[in-house]
């Protein structure tokens, strides 16, 4: 195969990004760690190779203020100012520091005691639609339920979650895009400036009425005698936002799509929902919602036989390698059952996602919930599925579906515009 063949820029074809798991298994079977001359960065697929990546390799890759200068790109420093105080781009000491600090609030204890309020907020919406013969799962369900409990979890009004929303995916694209749309560069701005100023006034709010939240315990936690500087409050509330909505909405989305297509798991899931955690792990390893990360080498390296050099950039695949046949015994194949299911969908190492546990939570009651409201719960015939341009993120436009019985589907995807 030639270079274009495998190319993550293939990504940018709708029927490729409809189905990128041929491209990872070409991939992963032609070249495990392959330099793509159209990114100027190596592309890693195989299990053990993304392991050491994620472990090994250096996440501090955000140009400073000054670098963008130097580059004549000084408009986008809104946004290295944020990014370059965010735990997601910082190793070692500085990392720890920050991550010790936010991880805190989602211990899988703490995480269990929202359990019920999850639930509640879950059911409020399915209410909503309760009644209605076709909904779109993802602005009526999968959106809200995250946003409302990272709002809550933050310590900001709930009625705000829409704007958080919109703020999020607009972010996002920093984080899971490699082209550079200059049409998109200005909303990015735009949401970093209107998030900073949006978390500067909860400071200030939090000051004069202090109440329990995310931002006021990184506004007050002490660490080796030191605290937080406003900067890093607001840079980490707004990575902690966005990461506490992606993850979430994309699983539910893809888990509940997932499920349309094999329908015989699904009701197999209705009959057994005490398997609810199995299976949303298997739901994250065979759709994972975030597909690839970046690194940074961080020496001259040695890997799948071939010379890295240092600070060269290298784009660990995890959904190709959750696919890894030698990891993962028949992985094409949907097993609600499967065991030893170690997943990179949420990363691995230093950089683990610790918003995980909330986000099993929310998966395992936003699908056990689904399942037992709409029994006939269905994709809506004929529904032409857009998926997300954002090719890191992996995640629906909008999910169509049918509450009620209906006659067999037939589902198409397309990629929209915008």
């Amino acid at each position: 195969m030639i270079d274009a063949d495998l190319s993550l820029y293939r990504l940018l074809d709708p029927d490729v990004l409809a189905d990128p798991y041929p491209l990872y298994r070409a991939l992963r079977e032609n070249d495990p760690v392959h330099w793509d001359p159209f990114l100027h960065a190596w592309v890693v697929t195989g299990y053990h190779d993304v392991v050491t990546v994620l472990h090994r390799y250096t996440a501090a890759r955000t140009p400073t203020p000054d670098q963008l200068d130097a580059m004549g790109c000084s408009e986008l420093n809104s946004i290295a100012q944020v990014m370059v105080k965010q735990m997601l781009f910082m190793d070692g000491a500085a990392h720890s520091r920050l991550r010790g600090l936010a991880a805190c609030a989602f211990s899988p204890a703490r995480v269990e005691v929202l359990r019920d309020h999850v639930q509640d907020i879950t059911n409020r919406l399915l209410d909503r639609m309760e009644g209605a013969s076709t909904a779109d799962l993802i602005s009526e369900f999968a959106e809200p339920l995250p946003a409302i409990v990272t709002a809550e979890m933050l310590g900001v009004p709930t009625s705000d979650h829409l704007q958080l929303k919109e703020w999020s995916a607009a972010f996002a694209e920093m984080l899971g895009n490699f082209q550079h749309n200059p049409d998109r560069a200005a909303r990015v701005v735009g949401a970093v400036e209107e998030m900073t100023l949006y978390f500067r006034a909860a400071i200030r709010d939090l000051e004069r009425h202090p109440r329990e939240g995310l931002i006021h315990s990184l506004m007050t936690a002490e660490l080796e005698g030191g605290r937080l500087s406003e900067e890093e409050v607001i840079a980490n509330c707004i990575v902690i936002m966005v990461g506490g909505q992606e993850t979430t909405t994309n699983l539910i989305g893809n888990g509940m799509l997932t499920l349309a297509r094999h329908p015989e798991k699904m009701q197999w899931l209705r009959r057994h929902p005490e398997k609810i955690q199995a299976a949303v792990e298997e739901l994250l390893r065979y759709e994972s919602p975030s597909q690839h990360t970046a690194r940074l080498a961080p020496a001259d390296m040695v890997l799948g036989g071939k010379q890295i050099q240092h600070r060269q950039a290298v784009i660990a695949v995890m959904a190709a390698a959750n696919r890894d046949p030698e990891r993962f015994p028949d992985p094409d194949t949907l097993d609600l059952e499967r065991t030893d299911n170690r997943h990179l969908a949420f990363g691995w190492a230093a950089h683990f996602c610790f918003g995980a546990p909330l986000a099993r939570i929310e998966g395992q009651i936003a699908f056990t919930s689904l399942l037992k409201r709409f029994p006939d719960l269905s994709i809506v015939d004929g529904a032409q599925l857009a998926w997300r341009e954002n090719l890191g993120l992996r995640g629906l436009k909008a999910l169509p579906v049918q509450l009620q019985a209906g006659s067999n589907i037939e589902i198409s995807e397309t990629v929209g515009v915008g």
